[in-house]
């Protein structure tokens, strides 16, 4: 039977992270799953959960009058979904519809802060893990409104 620390670090942003703080981890975790069509979060809801995708794929919605929900990510298997659970207030910026049907580890955001807190190493650990996440999703937006408004015409 695979433990849930051993679950988590299967993802890449958490490859190589340390057994100590993949136990730490494993301690705010839980398994949860989606039907398609279901929301996982929406916009303004309290962001007190980050979601490690371990099947099926989640779509990151922006709502927009007169149009509707527009898709503006899709995330996949290994990836993983949320870090407004990082920064206050701890609100979610985006819906999270699953595409397909989604399992995922569910990962207490309250919980982690506050072992963070306790071990600041852990809490940099995470920052300099989910900063790259950031970071790799920016540049991939970046790409998508190059291509939508960098051609004339």
């Amino acid at each position: 039977m695979r433990t849930l620390d051993t679950v988590v670090l299967e993802a890449p942003v958490f490859g190589g992270l340390d057994d100590r703080y993949a136990t730490q981890l494993a301690g705010c975790a839980r398994t949860s799953g989606w039907e398609p069509g279901e929301t996982l979060f929406r916009e303004g809801e309290s962001a007190d959960t980050f979601y490690v995708v371990r099947r099926g794929r989640v779509a990151l919605e922006l709502f927009l009058p007169n149009r509707g929900p527009l898709t503006i990510e899709t995330i996949e298997p290994g990836e993983v979904v949320g870090w407004s659970w990082l920064f206050p207030p701890y609100r979610w910026h985006f819906d999270g519809r699953a595409v397909e049907p989604v399992r995922a580890v569910a990962v207490d955001g309250t919980c982690l802060r506050a072992k963070c807190d306790e071990d600041p190493a852990l809490g940099y650990e995470l920052m300099r893990r989910f900063s790259q996440v950031m970071l790799e999703r920016l540049q991939a937006t970046r790409m998508r409104l190059a291509d939508l408004y960098g051609s004339p015409g």
